[in-house]
């Protein structure tokens, strides 16, 4: 297909002169004058520059509202095309002046993707296997090392962990975008930058993820699984995906859709739950809210690729010990119930992409699931169960840091989970074999290469079914899939203003906070929350706590202390909030509390975080001093686990040189809870309301990422709620009557930890559920509203 050629020139707007006289040259000397207002092509297209201050770009707009963008400064060209009597721009991406398949909007994304990587070599396409570590500091701009990445290994997936300041990331994002479009050659395709994020939205969470103005906020995946109710998170979707657009990013890290059978697993509060059919229910809704545009199940302008993780359900770690760290990296079933978890992901591969665990999986004799005793990238049996069984024809990503063994030389972290001792190029090749395309955390292209030399080398000896270049351009069309149905090679450029418009607007923001306010679950309420009430003149007391925190790969321990309720937005709803007495030693840290005399307060608030047994670098479970195994707990006060339904044997364990499997029982050994504070602010808080002699009603709030043991507190509480990831103001607009709650647990919440130790990591709901003293058991499924239990 041949369109007209209209060339560029260094004073860009020379193009859209001699577009309006309806003619094409190939010099572009034509001098003009520069305008304000658009300017209308001989159809009906028309242009105009835009500019961030770090980069200037020109914005096309087709008369079928098309929008195409490129570096006013870069070499790409236009041609024209004749429809219906109007005429429309295309970008000349190549340079040869032809409008090729690969150039055209008007085509199907796959077969783009398909022409384009046909004409691409092992090196580009390697490139395109690359997804960048993490990026954390957009404010420095297009930096040397992000320049040697994208030119020299060609990488072009680049993960944005950085907050979600537009006034940084907008400029940052066009100025890689105008990079990448100057390494475009008539040899070297142009590719734009994918941009990735991991979840960003959370109202409750810490980092980038943090409350504050710049994006809409919502509860995490389990508070929206707390709604009982997909809407919210379909909602979720669709207008979070247009805020990631408005970022630049094009690629969301998410959902994470495990299934969360085992309760002390580290990333409960990642998930929706342990309910088989409503996570697959609500995964489905959030790959379809990502991926539709305004509103629509259709691919546009606000669509951002959904990666659903992680393949085949990274949920049953032993013990409930986290993948990310040698501790964890062995997922078990004991329940024989691998195919439950596979159910979820069946439930939204309509996804772009999947990324696949770190775990080996083994049952419930310690065996491999199937014939490789690896972590998943390297598990030819669980791949196939994606690949052909279940026929995924998307693009398939390791997790960060798979690839590399923790003995490689110069290694800082390490994953390749049973595949150590291969070579690095071994292990790409390996990889590349049972189905992946891309290579999470990895910025160098150079083993990948020697991968490819590894593969071709099998091929000739007759060990692969396809040589290198065809493997390679398999991989690379599923990649430039996602540019393309994302529209990134026509519209990869941020209008500053047009993200502003997006960013935290009044519809997404008041989405997420009834969100947050539909997740919020009641579990008791001896009479304090009700509707009516008003406290605007009334004293609320909130305790502080500490957590001494946990040591891991990044660093110490981080201790960290302060109110255990936000005490500026109580302020706002109480007529006098009033906290303890802190005592500090020279370090900053605490030595004492002293509560306030209560003999004035009308309500006592205290905030409990899920018992803090580490986080996914901290090697939870393990004591590499003492080389002790110790239980993870979902109490706060110290678990001694001797009880009759601990294993004395455990199922995973490394193979040792003598052929006998290490043993990575914790029988006997006690669990290492860093914030047990929470529970004796809660005690002090008692205590206090005791000594006043005044009837004071104390509300504990549960800030909660897992399943807790309510034991500890319940008889002393009058009234408990729960808030998976929710801010602590929606918390107050529940317990001050201002909203009736609606939530209900997406999990269960224990009777004791003698009931976590019998259950089997792979099966849900096979706990016993506390049962509090109205009679009321802690299942899946419950919650109160004002009236008494909510009814199914």
């Amino acid at each position: 297909m041949r369109g007209t050629r209209i060339a560029r020139s260094t004073a860009f707007f020379g193009i859209f002169a001699l577009a309006v006289a309806g003619c094409s040259t190939d010099n572009g000397d034509t001098d003009t004058t520069p305008s304000d207002e658009p300017t209308v092509a001989a159809g009906d297209y028309t242009t105009r520059e835009v500019s961030d201050g770090t980069t200037d770009f020109v914005v096309v707009e087709n008369p079928d509202g098309t929008t195409l963008s490129y570096s006013a400064e870069g070499g790409v060209e236009l041609l024209e095309e004749e429809i219906d009597g109007s005429t429309y721009a295309f970008k000349d991406m190549n340079g040869n002046g032809e409008l090729d398949t690969w150039e055209d909007w008007r085509e199907d994304s796959e077969v783009r993707a398909t022409d384009l990587a046909s004409q691409m070599s092992i090196e580009q396409i390697a490139g395109l296997m690359l997804f960048s570590s993490h990026e954390r500091s957009p404010a420095d701009g297009l930096t040397d090392a992000q320049k040697t990445y994208l030119e020299e290994s060609n990488l072009r997936a680049v993960l944005n962990a950085a907050g979600s300041d537009a006034g940084v990331t907008v400029p940052w994002v066009n100025e890689m975008q105008a990079y990448v479009e100057t390494l475009a050659t008539e040899d070297t395709p142009y590719v734009p930058v994918n941009f990735a994020s991991d979840p960003r939205s959370t109202a409750g969470s810490g980092g980038y993820n943090a409350d504050g103005a710049d994006i809409s906020r919502w509860p995490s995946n389990l508070g929206l699984a707390a709604t009982f109710d997909a809407e919210h998170t379909k909602k979720f979707g669709e207008m979070a995906s247009a805020e990631y657009r408005a970022l630049g990013i094009a690629t969301a890290l998410s959902p994470q859709i495990d299934l969360a059978t085992e309760p002390r697993w580290l990333r409960v509060g990642g998930t929706f739950g342990e309910d088989a059919a409503q996570s697959a229910e609500l995964s489905a809704a959030y790959v379809d809210g990502f991926q539709g545009s305004d509103g629509e199940a259709e691919w546009g302008d606000e669509s951002v690729n959904a990666m659903i993780k992680h393949w085949a359900g990274d949920g049953p770690g032993e013990g409930g010990r986290e993948s990310h760290t040698y501790t964890g990296k062995y997922g078990v079933y004991p329940g024989d119930n691998l195919d439950e978890h596979i159910s979820v992901f069946q439930g939204a591969l309509n996804s772009a992409a999947v990324m696949t665990s770190y775990s080996i999986s083994l049952d419930a004799d310690g065996n491999p699931l199937f014939e490789d005793r690896t972590g998943t990238a390297y598990d030819t049996g669980l791949m196939s169960v994606l690949r052909d069984d279940n026929a995924f024809g998307g693009v398939v990503v390791t997790d960060w840091g798979v690839m590399s063994g923790s003995n490689d030389e110069g290694a800082f972290f390490g994953m390749a989970w049973g595949a150590e001792d291969m070579t690095p190029a071994e292990r790409y090749a390996h990889v590349l074999g049972t189905g992946h395309d891309m290579f999470g955390g990895v910025n160098d292209a150079t083993y990948i290469l020697e991968g490819a030399e590894v593969w071709q080398e099998q091929y000739e000896a007759g060990e692969r079914d396809v040589d290198a270049e065809t493997r390679f351009q398999e991989s690379g069309a599923r990649i430039l899939n996602m540019s393309f149905q994302a529209g990134l090679y026509e519209n990869a450029y941020l209008d500053p203003e047009e993200s502003a418009a997006v960013l935290a607007s009044d519809d997404k923001v008041d989405a997420g906070y009834e969100a947050q306010l539909a997740s919020i679950v009641m579990l008791k309420n001896d009479g304090v929350v009700a509707e009516g009430n008003d406290w605007s003149d009334k004293t609320v007391y909130i305790p502080q706590s500490y957590d001494t925190g946990h040591a891991g790969l990044f660093g110490d321990a981080t201790y960290s202390e302060g109110p255990t309720m936000d005490l500026d937005v109580a302020a706002q709803y109480f007529g006098n909030v009033v906290t303890d007495e802190v005592e500090y030693d020279d370090e900053g840290k605490v030595v004492s509390y002293t509560a306030p005399d209560l003999s004035d307060v009308d309500l006592v608030l205290v905030g409990m975080d899920s018992p803090n047994n580490g986080d996914n670098f901290s090697a939870a479970g393990h004591d590499t001093e003492t080389d002790e195994w110790y239980p993870m707990s979902l109490q706060y006060r110290e678990y001694t686990a001797d009880g009759d339904n601990v294993r004395k044997e455990s199922i995973g364990g490394d193979l040792l040189e003598d052929g006998t499997q290490e043993n990575r029982s914790y029988f006997g050994n006690t669990s290492r809870i860093s914030n047990e504070a929470d529970l004796d602010a809660f005690e002090r808080a008692v205590a206090a309301v005791e000594d006043s002699g005044q009837d004071i009603p104390v509300v504990s709030v549960l800030k909660a990422i897992n399943p807790i043991v309510p034991a500890e507190f319940e008889s002393d509480a009058d009234a408990i709620v729960v808030s998976f990831g929710t801010s602590d103001q929606a918390v107050y607009d529940v317990v001050t009557g201002g909203y009736e709650p609606t939530g209900r647990l997406p999990i269960q919440f224990p009777a004791d930890m003698d009931t976590v130790e019998a259950q089997y990591e792979d099966v849900a709901k096979d706990m016993t559920p506390y049962t509090d003293a109205a009679g009321n058991a802690y299942d899946y499924g419950f919650g109160l509203n004002y009236s008494g239990v909510i009814s199914e």
